[in-house]
């Protein structure tokens, strides 16, 4: 089953905002993919710009955790609170400290035919103007990757 992706950077209102909508059908199910993205731990095996993951803490549906990142020059480290709805196979995940005035992003996992759809967005704005304009183009770079490091982690597990 071929690959259909839809993309979507959104001009901004901010330019100092940026936001970024993908929607992907893809040949597993909606199960493995949400696993995928939910097993948090295993990022730094599998994401090439997280450095390291330390989970501070876990419950049945909310984790903390805190990534160190890094894309060319750009490293940062920042802690997120990451909510799991196995039930309606949706992930949400917000920044709690960092460098990032507002960073969030959601997945949503659908079971299609022979697959399912995964429905990705991120926004994010750093605090700092200055690292705002320094690092948000590699930050851009790594989230137009994003879903396809999860495909790929999916179709290395399935073998």
């Amino acid at each position: 089953m071929p690959t259909a992706i839809s993309r979507n950077s959104r001009p901004r209102a901010h330019p100092e905002v940026a936001e970024h909508q993908e929607s992907r059908v893809v040949p597993y199910t909606a199960d493995l993919m949400y696993r995928i993205v939910a097993d948090i731990e295993r990022y730094p095996e599998f994401l090439p710009w997280v450095a390291a993951l330390r989970l501070l803490s876990r419950d049945e549906k909310t984790l903390i955790a805190e990534m160190a990142v890094g894309y060319g020059p750009f490293r940062e480290r920042y802690t997120s609170r990451v909510s799991l709805d196995p039930a309606s196979r949706s992930i949400d995940v917000v920044e709690i400290k960092g460098p990032f005035r507002r960073l969030e992003n959601h997945w949503r996992f659908t079971p299609e035919e022979g697959g399912c759809r995964i429905d990705f967005s991120i926004g994010f704005e750093f605090s700092n103007p200055l690292l705002q304009v320094v690092a948000s183009k590699a930050f851009e770079k790594v989230l137009l990757t994003m879903t396809d490091a999860f495909v790929a982690r999916a179709a290395e597990l399935m073998g």
